[in-house]
């Protein structure tokens, strides 16, 4: 069993990476199923966790100990994604910053009414399964809708 730096126990779970032992009753979240708020185990092995903030959901994947979801392709791919929840933000007239950290633990904000949830938890499971094409529709409907540029100062760099 490998140490990925955290305390253990770590566990096989359903051929997926190893698991803290207190994920494994942890449901797992289906590319095609229902989204709702709470916390997942999805199919390429990270933990989401969305929650309702008002106005927002708050989106986190975080990918600890599965070096497979930390490729540039992937980053890329997940940066976009990120870029696209900004720019309907900004559409509605947000103010804060695009909610994005590349590497093991990513975080997003999504604007309940300018992108649903479904679609976006599905891109963003998309992207762990190797397909970029829910990303890409996603990028460029906000791009015809608002642009596609971000601005000044807030370029996920």
């Amino acid at each position: 069993m490998a140490d990925h730096g955290m305390a253990g126990p770590y566990v096989e779970y359903d051929g997926l990476p190893v698991l803290r032992a207190s994920e494994t009753g942890v449901p797992l979240i289906h590319p095609y199923g229902p989204v709702a708020c709470g916390r997942y185990i999805t199919p390429g092995g990270g933990r989401l966790t969305i929650e309702a903030t008002g106005t927002h959901h708050r989106i986190t994947l975080d990918h600890l100990g599965c070096d497979a979801q930390l490729t540039q392709e992937k980053d890329d791919a997940f940066k976009r994604l990120a870029l696209a929840a900004e720019g309907r933000c900004l559409e509605a007239g947000c103010q804060h910053r695009a909610r994005y950290s590349a590497s093991v633990y990513r975080c997003f904000e999504v604007l309940t009414d300018r992108i649903k949830l479904t679609a976006f938890v599905r891109a963003l499971l998309a992207v762990e399964l190797g397909d970029t094409g829910p990303v890409d529709r996603l990028a460029a409907e906000t791009a015809a809708a608002v642009g596609d540029s971000p601005p000044a100062g807030n370029d996920l760099a």
